[in-house]
């Protein structure tokens, strides 16, 4: 009967093919021993190298790809070499990705040392450097980072690399007019723009990435969160229905069941003294059996939802309409029960109908297992402000106990069912030593769906009502 759950978050559906390629490739690097930054950077750094390097042999090696021809074999080494280790130093990318970069912009040094004037050459440790930067950093530190790395790199391909060629007059192009002073400040200003153009890509890129992880990562919150809060008004619903059917089971059986320990008791006493009356006892056990099972079983078909079950053919729903029924079978019983009304009678919905009628069953049920003897006087007024049922009964010579562990749930449940109305409810013991339970519904009451959720599935009783009393518990 319980609300089906759903188990986890739905964030598959906010993520992409991104996420799912990435968690493979996450879950596969877990499998290889790769679990921490430090060794999935490490290996990412060596697969770097290994493609750089080569990328760089093949374009300073084969004549129909060389985009810096005519290189000594000591700059095609250096090259290598450098492209290499600035790979290698990926490996602190997340680690300290500022000390990464600033390595990787150092490294640059020696390789515009030796390249021909104008040339330089860039990795790809570069790009995924700038990357991480985008990534790890906030959107103005990365630009203060970058910026300064472009001008040191700028500055150092100026002074190493165009500086001699400015001095020595030496051309940029083979054939061509030497270096002027205007002409390096041309060179310059592109190769700078050149640098900050692959700065800026990496570190947008990276800052996409990393705004969309937090976003999906807020996604998958929110999702858990209204996870979260289903299952607790679904525990929230499942606990007022178990109180509910906690309620009328009990208000059934302890109504029919306890008259029918008391018969039974009779029986005992009369099946050898006087055979008739114990068979007339024992049919009217018999018919409060058949009651109680038929009962039971609207009450099954109810939750069930069946019509065919739930329902008999014009069958009395409990209310006080019947509260004359209810009376003279707690007098067949052996209680002397008194009923008294005053004023008109009472019109009231039908939850609050059945509300009264469940309230003076439990309250007399009460009263015949705790103190079996005692005059019970019953009262329903309606006096136009509000409907008041109030049931009193004496102190009894004899009391019969009850198991603690069973001991309050009738008033439980009676405290339930007038909070379900809006009705105040009191129950304890009278001066007299008998026990008094009364119910007070004001004309004017507020709907069952404005009263507060916590307070139609709590069972805890209000200061001062405590059982200690005849009558108190069932």
């Amino acid at each position: 009967m319980s609300p089906s759950r759903p188990d986890a978050p739905a964030s598959a559906e906010v993520s992409g093919w991104p996420d799912r390629l990435g968690a493979r490739f996450d879950e596969r690097l877990t499998r290889l021993g790769l679990t921490g930054e430090f060794r999935r950077d490490a290996a990412l750094a060596v697969v770097v190298a290994v493609v750089s390097t080569g990328l760089i042999a093949v374009l300073v090696t084969v004549p129909a790809a060389a985009i810096i021809p005519g290189l000594t074999p000591f700059q095609t080494v250096t090259a290598i070499v450098v492209t290499a280790v600035q790979s290698l130093l990926l490996c602190l990318r997340r680690v300290h990705p500022v000390l990464c970069l600033a390595g990787i912009v150092a490294l640059e040094v020696p390789l515009v040392a030796v390249l021909p004037a104008g040339q330089n050459l860039n990795g790809l440790a570069v790009f995924v450097a700038a990357y991480t930067c985008g990534t790890r950093l906030s959107a103005r530190r990365t630009a203060e980072v970058l910026v300064v790395a472009a001008l040191l790199e700028a500055i150092g391909f100026a002074v190493l690399n165009l500086g001699p060629a400015l001095r020595a007059g030496s051309p940029l192009v083979e054939g061509g007019p030497p270096l002027t002073t205007a002409a390096l400040w041309a060179v310059l200003a592109g190769h700078l723009a050149s640098t900050l153009l692959t700065f800026g890509a990496g570190a947008m890129i990276g800052a996409y990435v990393a705004t969309r992880r937090r976003y999906v990562d807020l996604v998958r919150v929110r999702a858990a969160e209204a996870v979260e809060a289903q299952r607790a008004r679904a525990d929230a619903a499942i606990g007022q229905e178990r109180s509910r059917m906690a309620r009328e089971l009990h208000d059934i059986a302890a109504h029919h069941l306890s008259g029918m320990v008391v018969q039974a008791a009779v029986v005992e006493r009369l099946i050898d003294r006087d055979p008739q009356a114990a068979k007339e006892a024992a049919a009217w056990v018999r018919g409060q059996g058949k009651e109680t099972l038929h009962n039971l079983r609207l009450v099954v078909g109810a939750l069930r939802g069946s019509d065919d079950d739930a329902l008999d053919d014009g069958a009395p729903v409990p209310g006080l309409g019947v509260l004359d029924a209810l009376v003279g079978t707690a007098r067949d019983l052996g209680t002397p029960v008194e009923l008294v009304r005053e004023g008109e009678p009472p019109e009231l919905p039908p939850i609050a109908d059945v509300t009264f009628y469940r309230v003076a069953q439990e309250a007399l049920a009460n009263a015949r297992d705790h103190a079996p003897g005692a005059p019970v006087r019953v009262l329903l007024r309606d006096d136009g402000t509000a409907v008041v049922l109030d049931v009193v009964n004496e102190a009894s010579g004899t009391r019969a106990g009850a198991p603690a562990e069973h001991r309050g749930l009738g008033l439980v449940g009676m405290r339930e069912r007038a909070q379900m109305i809006g009705a105040s409810w009191e129950a304890g013991e009278i001066p007299s030593g008998g026990w008094r339970v009364r119910l007070s519904l004001p004309s004017e009451t507020p709907s069952p769906e404005t009263l507060p959720s916590d307070t139609l599935s709590s069972g805890a009783l209000p200061p001062g009502t405590l059982p200690s009393g005849p009558g108190a518990t069932a």
